[in-house]
């Protein structure tokens, strides 16, 4: 099952080393790390995507909260929580293939950051889901270059990752 973890870390230099080699050593994949500073200069909050039973979840929260580096843990998929997810896109957007291209971008209320006579960049934050979907949709146009973020999450409600 996919598992989005959250964490605050310590932000010192191999504190996101230290969080990658505990996977790698256990031979856990990484599917998506996104990691920048928080409101506290001292803290960096990265969130990662792993796939696991709920054992395996339960080995690697255990031993990410036992490495010395990580403040706070949390497990997103155990409560209701936001995730997006940034893309950005360069596709063939020449002749009778632009007015398709500009269709799918409103269907997803993506935007255009820049078009040439032949190419076009086009931004879009959401789920994971529906990136797939976009990149799916201008596929037939010729994809030249894709770029994705990684996931971010937060949790809903009164519920926040807090020292």
């Amino acid at each position: 099952m996919r598992h989005t973890i959250s964490m605050l870390l310590e932000n010192e230099s191999g504190a996101l080393s230290r969080v990658a080699g505990l996977f790698s050593a256990r031979g856990y994949n990484i599917e998506s790390l996104t990691v920048a500073p928080t409101e506290d200069e001292t803290l960096s909050r990265l969130t990662l995507v792993t796939n696991g039973s709920e054992d395996v979840i339960e080995q690697i929260t255990k031993q990410l909260n036992k490495l010395v580096d990580v403040v706070k843990l949390v497990d997103l998929t155990e409560g209701q929580h936001i995730e997006r997810e940034m893309l950005l896109i360069k596709v063939n957007a020449g002749g009778a293939t632009r007015a398709e291209i500009r269709r799918v971008v409103d269907e997803y209320r993506a935007r255009i950051l820049e078009e040439s006579e032949t190419t076009c960049t086009i931004e879009l934050t959401g789920a994971s889901e529906t990136l797939d979907a976009f990149v799916t949709a201008v596929s037939r146009a010729g994809i030249i270059e894709v770029v994705r973020s990684g996931v971010s999450g937060i949790a809903r409600g009164e519920n926040s990752l807090r020292v």
